[in-house]
């Protein structure tokens, strides 16, 4: 320890704070350490500290319960429990003044001489431990704090006139159980708290307490170690106890400890008998009300420096005296006796023949007496897990499972389950312990479940015993005007007295529309009272739900599961909407606030996810000048423009531009400038409600059905909410832009002057018949001239021909026909998802037919106009429209005009009188290129 390191005593009654100012101290170190006196108040402490530091640094360390992140800088533990050897920057031991406690205090004294932190020491607890520390640890500072509210004697009361909101401490579990049987009867019920108890039971029966369900706590002098309850009243039904070895009257310093705990923070508080109890001495009275008690003057203290060669020199370190006039030795403790009942077993003591098994058998004997049966059972309990530790290093695994199975039931009544209680305590203790088991994780999981299950049990059987929940809340209403109890089950639905008048969707209350006038407004204020603990379990739930659970619908609404919690609404930002919450004022600001950040958390990650090529472009820095503001117009539409809208500045950009916004995964097509990313379903469903909220629309656009390459056009729908969906109108239907744009290629290779007719990669990429492309294509500017002719079947190929023609890859007509047919089935199988309603047309080659023959439609099609500005040409090559190079020549891609065989001449030409026009330079990017290149060749 440096020589700087502060030692201090932070003395006083309770109520001051002490415990709290610890925490924060320790909190402003590096690492801490801080020992408690009951398991119940280390967990009490360690979710404290969890709240404000989170569970990753936070350790708790009991005889029966290990919670040890890899990264623990903080650690809540009894004082028994506390890891030595750590050097820890924080040390605090609370409630101190138990260093004079019979059975205990030796542990206590212990710490008091040797634990410290290496910055910071602090000993907390009672006034009366002054002296001892002055004189023991001269080094230490003191600090007094006075008790926050005060504390007044009140007498003696019956119980049926004790007030609400008070606290009758019995010494005896039956003591305990008749109390609570009398409330029961005419209070309606109480909540009982026994250090016995786990703190899963003891947490459970106390919020019963503190929501009001009931007024009363029936509890042992377990709520004079630190626990904070709202009370205001402390009653003792006794002012005598047994303290494990013959009954003997409680001392002044021992009732203010547990007196205290009535009045919380700034409230005052009082005390005073019940029952059989007789007045309290009015010198001790006064005492109590002004915390001024007998100094302590002798510590308990037991030797800390064991020597475990044998068992003898064992017993020798154990039976040591103190030397200094201000410490007594202890009394014989559980441990110490069983550590003689079992070395007086041949046995054992020939198993004892080093110092390993010596310090591995007092290890043993400190496993306490949960079951709080006779020392002679107990001792033969830890004699059976000695010997297997001894020879196998372990205790067995069928072993374990025998005694864990034989506990692990949640049938009988409050005694049978407290005793199953206690006795897994021990096997929790042993599975504690490292390398008592071979597998610790799963014995101190199995053990810690079946704790949690008998807790709960025993919880539920203290409820229905002590608890007459309709007598409770009618005494309330009639005596101090309360509201109904008011429960939720788990579909929400709200029951007063077990009449339905309601139910909670999300955070909203829906009151039954059969109440009417005050019943109603009664019913409510009942309801809501009782819903202010489900409001914040709640928040906490949705906050730490994932987003999985989270969904926005078509409509801009925010659901959790089937319940509306919030919906969207227009920000400063189309990408930035504003969260509305759907929380009751009552719920509080604090569960708004929690399911707003929840909403906006969820909503940001998902338009990061689905719009992350639109958020990226919106974010390049590199991107400038005309680059950057057609970045611009691309997210403020979302990632789906019509070129004919930006054909202007399409034309501005230069090709180091276009290069640039096609690494942001930009697509310059024919009729619409896209991001094929945000064309998927859920990046369409997204921007319909984010561009529908930017443009204050009342109804919302929803998004076809995902898969379908085209849509029917439904004349009232605008054509920009097709857009946005995806989709461009053509006809009677809409088609998929990126399917338009793949049928635009393909139409590019046409002659649209001369007329040609549709090709079954057309009608494939679009999943129409004939008739429905031809109306498509006259969407698009074309007209169709319908025709008939006689359709030819197919030859057989006679099988001794010698010579057969074959493709230029070296298959046959045939197979090339059928391998064509495949390939288009499977572009259309990957546009529509279904290959069966899809049949690709096959090669057919002319054969004379002597009957009469079957007639066929076709459609021709040419250029009709400059529709919609888009125009056709068909003819000569033309560059790629997406920068590539002329495709005629060979490499990639198909001559752009057709023509006859062998590239001759295409027939005659027209020629004119007129002067050849200055013409302009064709932008090769141009959708309009080879058109245009066709007309100037054949100039």
């Amino acid at each position: 320890m440096g020589m700087t390191a502060r030692i201090a005593a932070v003395l006083g009654p309770t109520n001051t704070g002490k415990t709290t100012y610890a925490i924060d101290r320790m909190l402003s170190y590096r690492t801490g350490l801080i020992g408690l006196p009951l398991r119940l108040l280390a967990r009490e402490v360690y979710d404290r500290v969890v709240d404000i530091r989170g569970p990753s640094v936070v350790a708790l360390v009991t005889g029966e319960e290990r919670i040890v992140p890899p990264r623990a800088t903080y650690w809540i533990s009894t004082v028994e429990a506390m890891p030595e050897g750590m050097g820890a920057d924080f040390v605090a031991i609370d409630e101190i003044q138990l260093c004079a406690d019979l059975e205990r205090g030796h542990v206590f004294t212990d710490r008091l001489l040797r634990m410290r932190g290496t910055h910071e020491t602090l000993f907390l607890g009672s006034d009366t431990m002054r002296g001892p520390i002055q004189t023991l640890v001269p080094d230490a500072e003191f600090i007094y704090r006075d008790r926050m509210s005060q504390l007044a004697y009140a007498g003696s009361k019956k119980i049926s006139r004790l007030q609400p909101r008070s606290a009758i401490v019995g010494f005896s579990v039956d003591n305990v159980y008749a109390i609570a049987e009398l409330l029961k009867r005419q209070k309606g019920g109480a909540a009982v708290v026994m250090g016995a108890l786990s703190p899963r039971t003891r947490n459970a029966q106390v919020e019963l307490y503190q929501n009001r369900e009931v007024d009363y706590l029936v509890a042992t002098d377990a709520i004079g170690m630190g626990l904070n309850l709202d009370i205001d009243h402390v009653a003792f039904s006794s002012l005598s106890k047994f303290d494990g070895r013959r009954m003997r009257q409680l001392q002044p310093n021992e009732l203010a400890q547990i007196a205290g705990r009535a009045g919380r923070g700034m409230s005052d508080g009082t005390f005073g008998v019940t029952g059989d109890a007789g007045q309290i001495p009015e010198d001790w009275a006064e005492a109590i009300c002004n915390h001024q008690f007998t100094p302590l003057k002798k510590l308990n203290w037991r030797n800390s420096k064991l020597q475990f060669g044998t068992i003898e020199a064992l017993e020798r370190s154990l039976d040591q005296a103190p030397k200094d006039e201000n410490l007594v030795k202890a009394r014989e403790s559980d441990d110490l006796r069983a550590l003689r009942t079992l070395s007086s077993e041949a046995e054992i003591r020939a198993r004892v023949s080093d110092g390993q098994s010596v310090q591995l058998l007092w290890d043993v004997c400190r496993v306490p007496d949960f079951r709080g049966i006779s020392p002679a059972e107990h001792a033969g309990l830890l004699q059976v897990i000695f010997q297997y530790l001894h020879e196998k290093g372990h205790v067995p695994d069928e072993f374990m499972a025998r005694q864990i199975n034989r506990i692990d039931r949640t049938d009988g009544d409050i005694d049978t389950l407290s005793k199953r209680l206690a006795y897994i305590r021990t096997w929790t203790y042993v599975a504690q312990r490292n390398g008592w088991t071979r597998d610790e994780d799963h014995w101190r999981g199995a053990t810690r479940k079946v704790e949690d299950s008998l807790s709960d049990a025993l919880h539920q059987r203290l409820t229905q015993r002590f608890v007459d929940r309709r007598t409770s809340v009618l005494l309330r209403r009639l005596k101090q005007k309360e509201a109904l109890l008011a429960e939720v089950n788990d579909q929400g639905e709200v029951t007063v007295e077990g009449e339905f008048v309601g139910k909670l969707e999300g955070f909203r209350f829906r009151q039954d529309k059969d109440a009417t006038g005050q019943e109603a407004k009664t019913l409510r204020q009942a309801s809501l009272q009782a819903l202010t603990p489900h409001f914040h379990l709640r928040a906490d739930r949705f906050y730490n739900a994932p987003d999985s659970e989270i969904d926005f619908t078509e409509q801009g609404g925010l659901m959790w599961g089937d319940q509306a919690v919030g919906k969207l609404a227009k920000g400063d930002d189309a990408l930035k909407p504003r969260i509305v919450v759907f929380v009751d004022d009552e719920a509080g600001a604090d569960v708004a606030q929690k399911v707003e950040r929840r909403l906006q958390h969820f909503m940001d990650r998902k338009i990061a996810a689905l719009f992350e090529p639109l958020v990226k472009m919106r974010d390049d820095e590199t991107l400038t000048g005309l680059s950057r503001g057609f970045a611009f117009q691309l997210v403020e539409a979302m990632g789906v423009v019509q070129r004919s809208d930006v054909a202007d500045d399409v034309k501005a950009l230069d090709q180091d531009s276009r290069g640039t916004l096609r690494k942001h995964g930009v697509r310059f097509g024919q009729y619409t400038i896209f991001m094929p990313l945000l064309l998927k379903p859920a990046p369409t469903r997204l921007r319909l409600v984010l561009w529908s909220l930017s443009n204050d629309l009342q109804e919302f656009p929803e998004a076809p059905p995902p898969g379908l390459v085209t849509v029917p056009n439904v004349e009232q729908v605008p054509g920009r909410h097709y857009a946005l969906a995806g989709y461009r109108k053509a006809g009677a239907r809409a088609i998929r832009i990126d399917m338009l744009e793949r049928l635009a290629d393909m139409l590019r290779t046409e002659d649209s002057r001369a007329g040609f007719e549709a090709k079954a990669d057309m009608l494939s990429i679009t999943g129409m018949t004939l008739e429905q492309f031809a109306d498509l294509m006259g969407g698009l500017g074309y007209k169709g001239e319908k025709g008939e002719r006689a359709k030819v079947k197919i030859a057989p190929v006679p099988e001794a021909k010698a010579e057969v023609e074959t493709s230029a890859e070296g298959d046959t007509p045939a197979e090339a026909s059928a391998d064509a047919a495949e390939t288009l089935v499977a572009d259309a199988a990957e546009v529509t998802g279904d290959v069966d309603t899809l049949e690709a047309p096959v090669a057919e080659v002319a054969t004379p037919d002597a009957t009469e023959p079957e007639m066929e439609v076709f459609y021709t099609f040419t250029w009709g106009g400059n529709r919609g500005g888009q125009r056709r040409g068909g003819g000569k090559p033309r560059r790629d429209a997406r920068g590539g190079g002329d495709r005629s020549k060979g490499g990639k891609g198909k001559p752009r005009g057709k023509g006859p065989k062998g590239g001759g001449d295409r027939g005659a030409k027209t020629f004119q009188s007129r002067p050849p026009k200055k013409e302009k330079p064709i932008d090769p990017d141009n959708p309009f290129a080879a058109a245009l290149m066709g007309l100037k060749d054949k100039t």
